[in-house]
């Protein structure tokens, strides 16, 4: 089967590793998700991970209890080297080479981000999990997610969420939520919809990346999303 895209850079949530647990990581969701990613590894696509820590901590949460910003988003920027981790794990178990690469420096446990050894990596068909944001406060991993995604020259940005798309309201707790089947950036900024924070739209808006945010929790999603077929929300120009 051939593929839409050579290159993709998959956002997960923290809370997607959660599973039906309060807290922490599922072992279970992380096989499913790691043999989710081998279904688009064995088509020959090149993948990146960045992966949130909202299972663990948020740095936003902290902040708003009066913690130190700065300090609260190096603590959560620490906790997706945690899930980076969990993941690499469950994918090497699944057969996929994989590497976490992180924004701060970490040599006992991963390897520093470093742009041109990422593309290398992801050419050499290992999967690249890149942690730790883009190791400064005040930014998101949406916003991480998009910046990696223009470095290493992915071709689309999928965003893997609990909901097969974009809607005008949660459909979680409003039954009559309508979905997008397309958005346009612009789209998301006037109406101000949650897909991802301002700057990570405004980000892809200004360097024409194309955002898929689509439901992870359906076998198969991410796999029939990059061979071109209509899955979730897409978000372009």
């Amino acid at each position: 089967m051939a593929t839409k895209y050579k290159r993709a850079l998959l956002k997960l949530s923290g809370e997607a590793l959660m599973g039906d647990t309060d807290f922490g990581i599922s072992t279970d969701v992380l096989n499913y998700v790691a043999g989710e990613v081998k279904l688009v590894v064995e088509l020959g696509m090149e993948v990146a991970l960045v992966i949130g820590a909202g299972n663990i901590f948020r740095g936003v949460a902290g902040a708003s209890r009066g913690m130190d910003r700065s300090t609260a988003d190096y603590m959560g920027m620490l906790a997706t080297v945690i899930n980076s981790l969990a993941m690499q794990d469950a994918m090497e178990r699944n057969g996929i080479v994989s590497r976490v690469m992180s924004a701060f420096p970490m040599p006992s446990v991963c390897e520093p981000y470093i742009r041109r050894r990422a593309m290398r990596h992801l050419e050499k068909g290992r999967v690249v999990v890149c942690a730790a944001g883009i190791g400064t406060p005040y930014f998101t991993t949406d916003t991480a997610a998009v910046i990696r995604a223009l470095e290493i020259e992915a071709d689309v940005v999928c965003k893997a969420t609990r909901v097969d798309g974009v809607y005008d309201m949660d459909p979680l707790t409003n039954p009559d939520a309508v979905k997008f089947d397309s958005l346009t950036y612009n789209d998301v900024l006037q109406k101000g919809l949650r897909v991802m924070d301002a700057a990570a739209i405004s980000l892809a808006r200004d360097n024409n990346k194309p955002l898929i945010v689509l439901n992870m929790n359906i076998p198969s999603n991410i796999k029939k999303a990059m061979c071109g077929e209509h899955v979730g929300t897409i978000v372009h120009k």
